[in-house]
């Protein structure tokens, strides 16, 4: 079987890992190596208030991974990561082979900053966007019928 690059974004109990992030990620750790996985960077995130509530918690830490492994343990992995209780979610995703070895730069940057900010290009001086597609959307829905210029005949 081929082996992948996956990258793992982990949604934590912050009160279960209560500022002990390092215990924490020697659990994540452990959950992949244990399903024959080769864990390549590994980093808290971000830790947030959620848009609603998770198990019943208003506020959760992202951890951030990268390991390699072959399909075939991904399951296990999920399986696992449903059982401990410190995970509230997790998600898995393959990686392109071509985008490794700049997402794993980046992961392993401690100050990476396109990990943690999304920008939107400045708006004109009408208060809009200079992308056409994003005009479009600064202007709201269309509402009512278009005339049509050519007396409505098909």
């Amino acid at each position: 079987m081929p082996v992948n690059v996956y990258e793992c974004m982990f949604l934590l109990d912050t009160n279960k890992v209560a500022g002990d992030v390092p215990n924490a990620a020697k659990q994540l750790h452990t959950i992949l190596e244990r399903n024959s996985a080769e864990v390549l960077a590994s980093r808290p995130w971000d830790e947030r208030k959620l848009a609603y509530p998770v198990k019943n918690h208003k506020k959760g830490l992202y951890y951030l991974t990268y390991f390699r492994s072959e399909g075939k343990n991904v399951a296990p992995i999920e399986h696992d990561c449903a059982l401990n209780e410190t995970i509230m979610r997790a998600m898995i995703l393959k990686v392109d082979p071509k985008h490794v070895d700049i997402m794993l730069q980046l992961a392993r940057d401690e100050h990476a900053v396109a990990l943690q900010t999304v920008t939107e290009p400045p708006p004109d001086e009408n208060g809009l966007s200079d992308v056409p597609e994003l005009r479009d959307m600064d202007r709201g829905p269309r509402r009512g019928s278009r005339r049509r210029d050519d007396g409505g005949k098909d």
